[in-house]
């Protein structure tokens, strides 16, 4: 991975100041902090999936990437010593990462294949149409189920008929017959089957009468909340990526192929922006200003984020519009990740262009004196293989 100025001023090196421009996040929760203890918090919670991981990639050697099966009919034979979990795994959070760690150890400890059981799509969006907007795509979800060090995904389709599946016949012929499960390890709040019958009381007591060990995992707090899916789609919605971020042990990340948009950014406004068309279906952010990281080529870029409408142009289109910093290539058509920092003020509409042109250069200084106190660890997270 290139790391190309991501963190360059306008001015030089010379005008970088550590003194923080940031306003608060929007909206933030009871309880919630942004301070240096809750970032050690969620720091090292992260720490203790990565130690397993990279146990497991430097001291097991293991020689290939993880299995993915995409229906249960693919599957020939149960895998050896099966350590087994079940989840929608949406965002795969610290709480995620916390389940497969432990999912990891006792597949190591047996000497078998850890599993990891998923759903597409997710089971919300058969039975509740339109309720759910999803952290991760099933994409981000295969990469960050297999850097969690994961041997083996297996992706079940979700069907109203397999809804109504009875929960002791998904145990019987799908756990035990399948898989071949040898130990169980859920998340405190899970449950499947019809009914959501399949819940840990459930499985304990199946765990006993079939005999295989069944281990809860229970939950997890960062900066004084609770660490879930749920929460982090509500944060992400307000805007406040950074919470959102201290909860996913990374940044909120929107993927796509660069937009040819209006084109008036760099020739009207003197900002020039790479486009990203958005869904009303996804999970999209307050509409405003955002710090952001932008990875394009394997090259990390600090930038700032106008997710909205352009209500100054008298437009309704949903867009990420995205000013790279000290950025002057053609990258339309290609794939960039960008990863969302920070807040930093509501989508307004503006009385002239050059009132827009003028407050998008304070917006971009801020930015950069935000992006400069961080500088130490966003290098670092370009490196990420999640980011590459």
């Amino acid at each position: 991975m290139t790391i190309a100025n991501p963190f360059t001023f306008v001015g030089g090196a010379e005008e970088k100041t550590r003194t923080s421009t940031r306003e608060p996040s929007p909206d933030p929760e009871p309880g919630a902090s942004t301070n240096s203890a809750t970032s050690a918090t969620a720091r090292n919670m992260r720490y203790r999936g990565l130690f397993v991981k990279y146990f497991l990639s430097n001291h097991l050697k293991k020689a290939r990437g993880m299995e993915i099966y995409t229906s249960l009919t693919e599957i020939t034979r149960p895998f050896d010593g099966a350590c087994v979990t079940i989840g929608n795994f949406d965002g795969v959070h610290l709480g995620h990462q916390w389940l497969f760690a432990e999912v990891a150890s006792r597949a190591y400890r047996l000497g078998g294949k850890s599993v990891a059981i998923t759903f597409d799509p997710h089971p919300l969006q058969v039975l509740r149409p339109g309720g759910i907007r999803l952290i991760s795509s099933l994409d981000q979800k295969k990469e960050l189920i297999a850097l969690a060090g994961i041997d083996v995904l297996v992706i079940i389709p979700f069907t109203p008929t397999f809804a109504a599946t009875p929960a002791e016949i998904f145990v019987d012929d799908i756990l035990l017959k399948i898989i071949g499960m040898r130990d169980l390890v859920i998340g405190y709040d899970y449950a499947f089957g019809k009914g959501r019958s399949g819940d840990s009381n459930f499985l304990k007591r199946q765990g006993a009468a079939k005999g295989f060990p069944v281990t809860v995992i229970e939950a997890r707090y960062a900066g004084g909340m609770l660490v879930s899916s749920t929460k982090i789609r509500e944060l992400i919605a307000l805007g406040n990526v950074r919470a959102a971020r201290a909860l996913l042990g990374r940044s909120y990340q929107i993927r796509g192929r660069v937009q040819i948009g209006k084109q008036r950014g760099g020739k009207e406004v003197g900002f020039p922006t790479a486009n990203l068309a958005l869904s009303a279906e996804d999970l999209v952010p307050r509409h405003g200003v955002y710090v952001c990281q932008v990875i394009c080529d394997g090259q990390c870029h600090g930038g700032v984020m106008n997710v909205g409408s352009n209500p100054t142009f008298g437009e309704d289109v949903l867009v990420a519009e995205t000013h790279i910093f000290d950025f002057n290539r053609d990258i339309y058509d290609k794939p960039i990740k960008i990863n969302m920092l920070d807040f930093l003020r509501d989508e307004r509409k503006f009385a002239s262009i050059g009132e827009l042109s003028v407050q998008i250069g304070k917006d971009v200084a801020r930015a950069k004196a935000i992006l400069a106190e961080e500088e130490r660890e966003l290098t670092v997270s370009c490196e990420d293989d999640f980011n590459r």
